[in-house]
């Protein structure tokens, strides 16, 4: 069975034609518009939607799904989020990029193997983003996931690999 990620919102109508406004994640827009089908989640099924074009328009997607061709065939998908398959958000990974729920759970290590503490979750600030790094001391801090600093991620050894810069995790 396939495992789906949600990579959107239908926000609202656009226009009369059955187009919808779509919210994405920040700096998503290239991946978004590869899209050529995506899913709505009805119950424990999704239910795949065909998308024939699809634009940007200020922050948003403008989408046009095979088959919806007013608001009335809209309206029932509004507030609903659009889904792919794990493996579509897998095929355009860079080699150094991952899906948030590969890292939290992690152990972040310095360069010599000393355990630091531990990823509990990843955020954006705009810039880059971050680890949320539980210390040993039971601290939280933020990370920012940039090479200069985590310098190394290995999914087999369930590690991050910090330079632990003075100051960073306290």
């Amino acid at each position: 069975m396939s495992k789906f990620i949600s990579v959107g919102k239908i926000l609202n109508f656009h226009g009369i034609q059955g187009e919808a406004k779509v919210g994405f994640s920040k700096n998503q827009q290239d991946f978004f518009l590869s899209l050529d089908r995506v899913f709505l989640q009805t119950g424990s099924d999704y239910k795949p939607l065909n998308i024939s074009k699809s634009r940007i328009n200020k922050n948003f997607a403008i989408v046009k799904f095979d088959g919806i061709n007013s608001i009335n065939d809209l309206l029932p998908y509004k507030g609903m989020l659009l889904f792919v398959e794990e493996e579509t958000i897998r095929e355009n990974l860079d080699d150094d990029e991952f899906l948030i729920d590969e890292l939290v759970g992690l152990d972040v290590v310095d360069e010599s193997g000393k355990k630091l503490g531990f990823v509990i979750g990843v955020s954006n600030n705009g810039a880059s983003d971050l680890l949320s790094v539980k210390t040993n001391s039971k601290r939280v801090s933020l990370v920012p996931f940039v090479k200069a600093i985590v310098t190394g991620v290995n999914l087999k050894d369930k590690k991050v690999v910090i330079n632990n810069l003075e100051g960073l995790l306290e």
